[in-house]
């Protein structure tokens, strides 16, 4: 009697090609060196025909997810990188640099590196923070004569924890606010979780990877940071930090504009309005063209001489930004991010396990924290209302949690740090990738013994 043939389910069939496609980019990318965004446009537009997608619709589908993606990201990268130059030029970055090894020592800068991203990234979104931050982590590298990785790591960890655990982060809100659960607590359980993972996956991985990745010489992104004049006088601390926190500060109000200004009242919208990132941002630009442009005698034209000439490298990076939000998107309308959901919802386990699997399965179907999030609460939250035990600030931090893992090729930010970092896309997975993955699996382990204390 002949065997029967095994003929795969569609939502098998969709799991399956998704993972494929994701192998054929790394496999185009990193051993045949093709061009990321070629690659990424191509797989995206094979991957749509061979789930069925409309051949109507496919280009439409790509296009909007990389206009999605832009119409935020753009922006932030634009304006970030400007007020990157203006603190670069100024001397700034170089400020705080020095002060930053002066109170940690040079052997303990990246201790210094996590406790800044962890605290600048608590009201911004991650490109946000890792934009303002990153001309720092060069200026450290650079006068420290260490590694980008051993410097940048720690960074970008601090980042990623607040963003996917830590309220005020709006991120993180976002979840509370789908559970239902008391901010004071979520805080207070998730700087339990949050501090000893950060220092996981920050300073003690990068201590542990960065001499295994040999970075190249040039790095034409920090270049345009570092090309200072050693000699002029630089700005002070205080005056660099107010000026690259006062996006940060402008956010925070925001966010807390119903408390100051009744909802729907024109303060309350002037507040909101500032509070969004791309207004923060380019408040803070304009202000650096004053206190680290005009005042360090810098003319007209020399600052914008530094805001047209900063902006040319950026430009690969925001293409390939965008090509991955086109591959998520092409993820989500071919059914391949639903596919991945139903799989983690048949699983019968704890809801806080879950929630994180749930949300794991999200992001690496989509390449976004915040949509596994918001797309993970959503389907969560019904169901937590009919189990018993499951505290909501647990199942926050545990979803937080789960939205952060395995960064790869269709998250904005794997290519973010790659290009910034100048490193190869093999590295850039035995770095950053595997960085996320340590929060995202620490976290949730953290989360699990905590639900046993409180």
């Amino acid at each position: 009697m002949m065997p029967a043939l095994f003929i795969p389910s569609h939502g098998t069939f969709l799991l399956l090609s998704a993972l494929c496609s994701v192998v054929v980019l790394i496999v185009l990318i990193a051993r045949y060196k093709a061009n990321p965004f070629i690659a990424l446009m191509s797989v995206s537009i094979a991957l749509a025909m061979v789930t069925g997608m409309p051949m109507a619709t496919i280009v439409q589908s790509f296009e909007a997810g990389v206009g999605g993606t832009l119409g935020h990201i753009a922006v932030v990268i634009g304006l970030g990188t400007m007020l990157g130059k203006m603190m670069a030029e100024s001397g700034g970055a170089d400020q705080i640099a020095h002060t930053l090894i002066r109170f940690f020592g040079e052997k303990r800068v990246h201790w210094a590196m996590v406790v800044i991203g962890f605290v600048v990234g608590l009201p911004v979104f991650f490109e946000v923070g890792f934009v303002l931050l990153i001309p720092i982590a060069f200026t450290v590298a650079k006068r420290t004569r260490t590694s980008l990785v051993l410097v940048g790591l720690p960074m970008v960890a601090g980042l990623s924890v607040v963003h996917g655990l830590v309220p005020p982060h709006p991120a993180a809100l976002l979840a509370v606010a789908a559970y239902h659960a008391d901010v004071g607590k979520t805080v207070f359980y998730a700087l339990i979780v949050g501090i000893p993972t950060a220092i996981l996956a920050g300073p003690l991985y990068a201590k542990l990877i960065s001499p295994h990745i040999h970075l190249a010489p040039e790095n034409p992104i920090a270049a345009e940071f570092l090309d200072r004049d050693p000699h002029s006088k630089l700005p002070s601390f205080t005056l660099t930090m107010v000026t690259v926190l006062l996006p940060v500060i402008f956010m925070m109000i925001g966010s807390w504009a119903n408390t100051f200004a009744a909802q729907g009242t024109l303060p309350n919208e002037i507040l909101q309005l500032i509070g969004g990132a791309d207004i923060a941002l380019l408040i803070g630009v304009l202000i650096s063209f004053i206190t680290l442009g005009k005042m360090r005698g810098f003319s007209r034209d020399t600052i914008l001489k530094f805001t047209n000439e900063c902006l040319a490298p950026t430009a690969t990076i925001t293409l390939l930004v965008g090509a991955g939000g086109g591959f998520g998107r092409i993820l989500e309308d071919s059914g391949t991010a639903a596919a991945i959901v139903d799989v983690a919802l048949r699983a019968h386990i704890p809801l806080l396990l879950l929630a994180w699997l749930v949300a794991a399965a999200v992001r690496i179907a989509t390449g976004s924290a915040t949509v596994a999030m918001t797309t993970a609460a959503g389907i969560i939250a019904p169901i937590a209302l009919h189990v018993h035990g499951a505290q909501p600030e647990l199942l926050a931090i545990a979803t937080g949690a789960g939205s952060l893992v395995f960064s790869h090729v269709n998250d904005g930010g794997f290519w973010m740090v790659k290009e910034y970092f100048n490193m190869t896309v093999a590295d850039t997975f035995k770095t950053w990738t595997v960085c996320e993955t340590i929060i995202s699996t620490v976290a949730l382990a953290l989360t699990l013994v905590l639900a046993r204390i409180v």
